[in-house]
């Protein structure tokens, strides 16, 4: 038999605060650059250890 949950005590636990949003601002032409060189090289890298690996 499944047991019903006392609901009242979800009424009484506090709400979360409140966030603040943040703005979301694009990247720029060099930070994507930058981003991109990390991904190849963690793929290049992840390529390397798979192929040792197996």
């Amino acid at each position: 038999m499944l047991i019903k949950l006392d609901t009242s005590v979800f009424r009484l636990s506090r709400h979360k605060a409140e966030t603040i949003k943040k703005s979301v601002t694009p990247l720029t032409r060099a930070q994507w650059i930058t981003a991109d060189r990390i991904v190849i090289a963690a793929i290049f890298i992840a390529t390397i250890v798979g192929a040792i690996l197996f």
